[in-house]
């Protein structure tokens, strides 16, 4: 009879931490919902949005980010010039996975295929040869875009981007949230039971030693990224990138369009000694800009120097 209990007790729990997590994850939907459009490739679905007019510039967000990293300001001031395509990157945001991932499973989008699916998608919007932006993650999906398919590539611009290996692992949460217990375990319970004002201060830190700008978070939605998911795609993805970019900085030499980066001395999630020096000796021609005092958010603690970057890119392209 106590065994009977228990299993009841236990079965009763699953399933209101399964009914809570799907509520805050209808909440989160309902309150930033899609922003674009979408666009099918090889039946994954690709949430874009597009804005403005001029040569064609894709934006990619990092780790645990959306479009809306972009379409709170720095979206906007581009697309005076250039036909801005923000994209969410695989499992993030609105935008489908490439396969059918078992919640058991530790496998993930590689940068290269990311990069693959994207341009497709790309293509699909009229983007034959964008100039692609990469933040953080993003960033060295942007670089193996260039690898990948470098036809289809007028410039890549870094910006506080992944580029090179690190030394150790990526951190306790990722362990977790990537590994078959912990995706099937823990990541329903934080998604039914991390509250908002924790929430709300993971994305202030990202932004330190700079001020998160007013409105942001509530532009942003950070309980969208707590959805099962994508705190799974998310984990897995960054679980599992170090050994892909240690592959691909091997290839760097051979990226031949205009390669700008940015990226602030005072980056501590994405060091700049780590990963953007390194990658401007690695890509011939690379132009390096170090912002000082700027942490791991330069589109918004900096965005005329990235505008300037992109600016450069596309003069170096022929594009302007």
């Amino acid at each position: 009879m106590v065994i009977l209990i228990a299993v009841l007790a236990g079965i009763g729990f699953t399933l209101a931490v399964r009914a809570l997590a799907a509520a805050n994850e209808a909440r989160a939907e309902a309150a930033h919902p899609p922003e674009g459009q979408f666009v099918e490739v090889d039946g994954v679905r690709i949430h874009a949005v597009v804005m403005g007019s001029g040569p064609d510039l894709v934006l990619l967000h990092g780790a645990g980010g959306s479009t809306r990293d972009y379409t709170f300001a720095f979206a906007e001031r581009l697309s005076t010039r250039y036909r801005v395509i923000a994209m969410d990157r695989p499992g993030l945001g609105y935008s489908g996975r490439l396969r059918d991932y078992s919640v058991w499973s530790r496998e993930a989008e590689t940068p290269r295929e990311q990069a693959r699916l994207l341009q497709a998608a790309a293509a699909q919007l009229g983007a034959e040869k964008p100039i692609v932006l990469g933040h953080s993650f993003g960033a060295i999906v942007a670089l193996a875009w260039a690898l990948e398919r470098p036809e289809n590539i007028s410039g890549v611009i870094s910006v506080g981007g992944v580029a090179n290996p690190w030394e150790g692992g990526v951190g306790g949460f990722y362990d977790l949230t990537a590994s078959p217990l912990g995706g099937a375990l823990f990541v329903p319970l934080a998604t039914a039971f991390v509250w908002d004002g924790y929430l709300q201060q993971s994305v202030t830190n990202v932004f330190r030693p700079q001020s998160e700008p007013e409105g942001y978070g509530a532009h942003f939605g950070p309980r969208m990224s707590a959805r099962r998911e994508t705190l799974r795609a998310n984990g897995r993805q960054v679980h599992g990138l170090k050994p892909y970019v240690i592959e691909m900085v091997q290839d760097y030499p051979g990226i031949t369009v205009p390669v700008e980066i940015v990226h602030g001395d005072a980056d501590t999630t994405v060091p700049l000694q780590v990963h953007s020096i390194p990658l401007s000796e690695q890509v011939p021609g690379a132009n390096l800009t170090v912002l000082p005092g700027v942490g791991h958010m330069p589109q918004h603690a900096d965005p005329d120097a990235v505008e300037a970057a992109i600016d450069r890119a596309a003069t170096r392209a022929g594009l302007r």
